[in-house]
């Protein structure tokens, strides 16, 4: 991706990509402070240039960043911080009832190496110097399942050449989803582009869980529904690496 197509880009973000509520029930006394007070302190300041190594993000070293955009009820963020201490994540998430709930984890058991930012990810995309991420995980994104509705789909070719951009040559992209449609449209539009490499050898690559996943309470409701969940991962190439 070329820094004209990054500029190009700029609009859409601007703009924006996210589709759905970014509120759900009214937040409690307790959460609406946090917002206000402890936000502020772990977010990430778009206005601001990135810096070129984002280990400079967190006020401990940290050996690589990686990415989780919608963490959700943040299960798998906060599982992955305390797994790998090492790592510096940054968690996205503009549902608010999200972002309070991750808040009042973090003011139980703080984690320096977890910064957030409560908006938009394609911004974020934007912003992040190339080659700067190990890893973007992108797990049960909202799967908009009417066929007139999948434009809405985080997964598209601009975004892919965003992440693609972001992640560090062997990063990995992971994707994990209940909705056959959006597992086959994210295979389809990882496969089209030439810097990333399915990783998948056997079906059982697919349908089992990463080593050391925690689950998910949206899976765990998938499961009892009788969908089945599939994880993908995709890995940046060599050869196609390009700031």
């Amino acid at each position: 991706m070329t820094d004209d197509d990054i500029r190009g880009g700029e609009g859409l973000a601007r703009r924006g990509a996210f589709f759905g509520r970014r509120k759900g029930h009214r937040l409690r006394a307790g959460q609406a402070e946090l917002m206000a007070s402890a936000l502020p302190e772990r977010a990430l300041d778009l206005a601001q240039p990135a810096p070129a190594d984002l280990g400079a993000l967190f006020p401990a070293p940290v050996s690589a960043v990686r990415l989780e955009i919608g963490f959700g009820g943040g299960e798998h963020l906060l599982h992955e911080a305390d797994a790998h201490p090492e790592v510096g994540f940054i968690g996205v998430e503009p549902f608010v009832n999200g972002m309070a709930k991750m808040l009042a984890a973090l003011s139980a058991a703080p984690r320096q190496n977890i910064r957030l930012y409560h908006g938009d990810a394609l911004g974020l995309l934007h912003w992040l110097p190339a080659g700067s991420l190990a890893g973007v995980d992108l797990l049960y994104p909202d799967p908009w399942p009417k066929t007139r509705h999948w434009k809405r789909r985080f997964v598209s070719d601009d975004t892919v050449a965003l992440m693609a951009r972001a992640l560090t040559a062997g990063g990995l992209f992971r994707f994990a989803s209940d909705i056959d449609s959006y597992v086959e449209w994210t295979l389809a539009h990882l496969g089209r582009h030439p810097g990333f490499a399915w990783t998948a050898e056997r079906a059982d690559d697919w349908r089992l869980p990463w080593a050391g996943w925690p689950g998910t309470r949206y899976e765990a409701k998938a499961i009892v529904a009788g969908r089945r969940p599939s994880y993908l991962s995709f890995r940046r190439t060599l050869d196609a690496v390009s700031g």
